[in-house]
Parts: C-alpha cells; structure tokens; sequence
C-alpha cells in the first residue's frame, strides 16, 4: 500500500470518528439540517472505515502472531504460521478492496443500466446461454438490492432467448455491469447433443447507460413507427390487437422493437427508453474517439465484437481473457457470484490505485 493512500486512509478515520462524536452531541441532533449533512458524509465514509480498520485489526493480528515465533514449542510454530497466513490473507483481500472504496467513480457509474443480451453463434445451444447470462445478471442485480425490469425479449421454443433486453434501477448498477459488454463464449455438451460432444457457443453482451429525456432529444419526425401483432415462440400470434411497436429513427437507421406487454402504449414507451440509450451510447462512442489512446485502451471498453470471457463447464473456469483472471466456481459464477470478478476488472481499470508493498 502506498504512502499516500495509508495517510489518505488515516485522515479519513479520524474524520470518521468525529463524526461519529458530533452525531451524538445535543445541539447537532436538534439541528435537523446540520444532523443531515453530517449523516450524509458519515454514511459515505462508513464502508471504507469499516474496511480500513478490518485490515489494521488482521495486521496487528499478524504481528502478535510473529511474535510467538520466538516461542520453542514446534508445535505452536506451527499454528502461529498458520495464524499469519490467514490474517495477512485477510489483510491483503481488505487492502484490494479498500483500493476499489477509493476509486474516484466516473459521474455516470452511478446512473441506471440498460442490458442488451443476444446469442451469437451457436444456435439453440447460444440461445440458451443467452438465457443463463440474463438469469445470472438478474440474480446479481436482486442480490445488491437492484432493481430489474425486461424491457424486450424474444424467446425461442426450446426456452432459450434470441434476445432480451432488461433495465437495472440503483446505485452502481452501470458502473460495474458496463465491464459485462462484450463476447462471452462458453464450452460444454449442450442439451441437445445426443453424442456427448463439447460444442463453443457465444453470446454477446452490451451495457448501456440508461438516457435521461434531456440528454437525447427526438424530434418525433425523426421517427418511423409501425404496429404489428405480438407473436409468440415458434410464431404463432397471442393477441389479435396490433399491440407490438416497431421504432425507426430515421437519421441513424436503428430499430428498436417491444412486444412484452399488451399495451401499445406501453410497449412504444419502453421501445422509446431503449432507443434513447443507444443513442446516448452513440454519442458516448464518438466522444471517446476523441480522447487519448490511453483511455481507449482501459478495461471497460464497451466493445461488443471483442472476445471478453469464456465458460468452461468440464474445468468449471470461468476466465476473462482481458486480465487473465480465471475462477473455479462456475455455478456459483452463473448463479450471481460475479463480484470477485468484478472487482479484479474494477481494480485492473483503475491503475492509479493499485497496491504497492
């Protein structure tokens, strides 16, 4: 850990403490207004102190059992040495995530996500691991407290899906999802292989901010609109009314289309959302094309042609080639548990603050 950040860690612990002790004095808590700004601030430099001091407790922990060292018992060697490598393990896992607590976050990480999922290649084998994505980011999103809402899907007969796409409502969701964007591939004997053999599939990723009203202005003349019936898997209609809509915005050529709800109304509503974030990402590619290569070149590039992550169901791999960062645990993986993974991208992003000894 370097110099700066263990006195930037110190100050912001003492800091901490005072407030904690001005919390607790008479006149602040009448004071409605001063009570809030001080909750505020406490409340944001809680985790970090909470980590911070996790950290200095494992070290002194380590030092108390270096000292026992000195000891003649082989047997308590033995265990002290133990000791240590448990509480320095501890140590360095808190310092990892004291570096990510103090990366200063972008102004949009903080913003909502749009998620678009689509299988690659692979047929029905794609169309399945499609799903699998969606279901693991959805559990990811219900485990942080986030909220997810389907926008757009089309499913296929065999419970796969061509395409779906879902927004995620809270704090952080677009800072940390928008490493996702990109191509997942994934090994393993799909269902309906009746030989046994191990097929490559993939499935492609793209993680939109989602667009406020004032950041993407539509003239509605910009716009081609066009209603059909919504269509079920294997394309048989389930509704009569022509309740699906169709979106073109004429000066770019994209197409946005929603069939989910029986609603017109509705469906072009959640279209119109969905448009609006592409174009934002839009607007976001070129500004980027601007800046310097360095900052083209960082993790989170958004590319969704570039090959980012394989699945490999007989090792239980999960390996993300940007950083070389493989995982054994693949079920949990697909089940939600992708905050280690996402904590290494985070910490590889953000070069400026990794650790030093």
């Amino acid at each position: 850990m370097t110099n700066q950040m263990k006195d930037t860690l110190a100050k912001l612990a003492r800091e901490f403490e005072e407030l904690e002790r001005r919390l607790s004095e008479p006149d602040v808590v009448q004071d409605r207004a001063e009570y809030k700004r001080l909750s505020k601030r406490h409340s944001e430099l809680e985790a970090v102190v909470r980590k911070y001091r996790e950290r200095q407790e494992a070290l002194k922990g380590v030092e108390e059992a270096r000292s026992l060292l000195k000891e003649a018992d082989e047997e308590l060697h033995k265990l002290a040495r133990e000791e240590m490598e448990r509480l320095q393990a501890k140590a360095d896992a808190a310092e990892r995530e004291l570096a990510v607590l103090l990366s200063p976050p972008e102004p949009s990480e903080d913003r909502n996500a749009i998620v678009e999922v689509r299988a690659g290649t692979g047929g029905e084998e794609a169309a399945l691991f499609a799903r699998d994505l969606f279901r693991m980011y959805a559990r990811f999103a219900e485990k942080r407290g986030w909220k997810v809402e389907v926008l757009s899907s089309n499913d296929t007969g065999l419970g796969g899906v061509k395409e779906v796409i879902f927004a995620v409502e809270g704090k952080g969701a677009f800072g940390l999802l928008s490493y996702e964007s990109g191509v997942h591939r994934v090994q393993r004997v799909p269902v309906t292989e009746s030989s046994g053999r191990l097929h490559t599939s993939a499935a492609t990723v793209a993680v939109l901010l989602e667009a406020e009203e004032v950041e993407v202005d539509i003239a509605p003349d910009e716009l081609k609109i066009d209603t059909y019936r919504a269509a079920g898997a294997g394309g048989q209609h389930v509704q009569k009314n022509e309740t699906a809509v169709r979106i073109t915005h004429l000066p770019t050529g994209l197409v946005v289309t929603c069939q989910d709800e029986r609603s017109q109304l509705q469906n072009k509503g959640r279209a119109l959302r969905v448009l609006r974030s592409q174009l934002l990402e839009m607007k976001r590619r070129e500004q980027e094309l601007q800046v310097s290569e360095a900052r083209r070149s960082q993790i989170r590039s958004g590319d969704r042609s570039e090959k980012i992550r394989t699945y490999n169901f007989p090792q239980r791999r999960v390996t993300d080639h940007r950083i070389n960062f493989s995982v054994f645990n693949l079920e949990e993986f697909l089940a939600g548990e992708i905050d280690g993974m996402l904590d290494a991208l985070r910490r590889a992003d953000r070069p400026e603050f990794k650790t030093q000894s």
